[in-house]
């Protein structure tokens, strides 16, 4: 029969009280994912990147030129900080990363425009900077096409063309652009909802291996099981019970900040979401607990486990399209518990589509836990041992 001071509850308590204790703990559960959040939120406020500082060389100065500028420093991405520089200038402030992009107009400009001789517009950006880069590279394009297709209609107008009938020379195919799921291309919708449950993921990863791995290194090993009862399953329930219903909560504020607070675009119910972030907390858990009963050394099974977590945000497709990377790497991404929640997410949070579509990946984030059971004996084996291998 199991003793009062001895069971599920004892270890609970303890670990518990070894969190509380713990300035480690404390700063990685509660302090890190909260300063993260409040962080990338307000980082990403504006949910696009306005106002990039770029330079402008004009060698032309002319009335068309000067027009052209204006046209692009309207647009809300570009601030042309620096005019009428040389080059030579303008490379080095790029160089010291004062400026993102040089726009360079040629000599000329406004009368070869004017005559059809066809001027070229040279631009550099510092793709350094990906999505600065991109952005600036995205008005450079747009503006120099509508300075094109401007230097067209006035040239057939002058020569007594209707616009019906220049329209189909300037724009042969037209195109309408529908962006689902994100239509205001908000940064903000894209990285967080990624960023922070990565981050969950990552810190129970690691505080799951050195839940454990810790008592070993300090000889507690043999002194749990004994407080549990000998029992291994109340020792991972009573061990990782206080992390699940810490990072719960952690996990309730992220989403009452995203999709209450910021307004993120939410198709399902909140209780589909959190559902999704309940079977990620516990599928990561199972996940170090697979780590440490595998590797059976605490210091590797926590390199592991910090290598894997700092490395799934591009493993699981959102920083590069899972489809287009090689056969073995998508396979890893879908090993990951990430890769599964993010798929549920899209799913769900931003296509809305019937629950069923999901059931696949619910399943396999439970799966996580299933096959942690697994490996509860070489857990259990290696606290007995109670040996710490540096």
């Amino acid at each position: 029969m199991e003793s009062s001071k001895t069971g599920f509850k004892p270890v609970f308590l303890r670990e518990c009280k070894r969190i509380l204790t713990s300035k480690i703990c404390i700063w990685g559960l509660i302090v890190a994912p909260i300063l993260s959040m409040i962080t990338l939120v307000y980082m990403m406020n504006e949910g696009l990147p306005t106002k990039i500082p770029i330079a402008v060389v004009d060698n032309d100065n002319s009335s068309t030129s000067r027009s052209f500028i204006r046209q692009l420093d309207a647009f809300p991405k570009t601030d042309i900080i620096y005019k009428s520089l040389s080059f030579r200038e303008a490379r080095e402030r790029m160089e010291r990363a004062e400026i993102y992009a040089v726009l360079t107009i040629p000599k000329d400009f406004g009368t070869d425009a004017a005559s059809g001789r066809q001027p070229k517009l040279v631009y550099y950006t510092n793709n350094a900077f990906l999505i600065s880069g991109s952005l600036l590279f995205q008005d450079l394009k747009t503006v120099s096409t509508l300075a094109s297709a401007n230097v067209v209609l006035k040239t057939g107008k002058a020569k007594g063309y209707t616009n019906d009938q220049l329209m189909p020379i300037v724009q042969p195919i037209s195109v309408e652009s529908h962006p689902l799921s994100n239509p205001w291309m908000n940064y903000s919708v894209y990285l967080n909802n990624v960023l922070l449950p990565t981050l969950i993921q990552l810190m129970l990863f690691m505080f799951t291996v050195s839940s454990f791995g810790s008592e070993i290194k300090l000889s507690n090993g043999r002194y749990l099981l004994r407080l549990s009862g000998n029992s291994i399953w109340r020792t991972i329930l009573g061990k990782t019970l206080p992390y699940t219903i810490l990072m719960s909560i952690i996990a309730f504020l992220v989403m009452t900040v995203l999709y209450y607070y910021n307004h993120f675009p939410l198709n399902c119910s909140f209780l589909v979401m959190f559902a999704d972030y309940m079977c990620l907390i516990i599928a990561s858990q199972g996940f170090g607990l697979i780590l440490i009963g595998l590797f059976k050394n605490y210091r590797f099974a926590l390199s592991i486990a910090s290598l894997i977590g700092m490395v799934t945000f591009s493993l699981v497709g959102m920083s590069f399209p899972a489809l287009a990377m090689d056969g073995p790497l998508q396979s890893i991404g879908y090993l990951l518990p990430m890769r599964h929640f993010l798929l549920i997410y899209i799913d769900q949070g931003l296509n809305g589509w019937p629950l069923g579509y999901s059931a696949y990946h619910f399943a396999a984030l439970l799966g996580f836990v299933l096959i942690s059971i697994f490996f509860w004996g070489s857990i259990k084996k290696l606290l007995c041992d109670n040996v710490y291998e540096p």
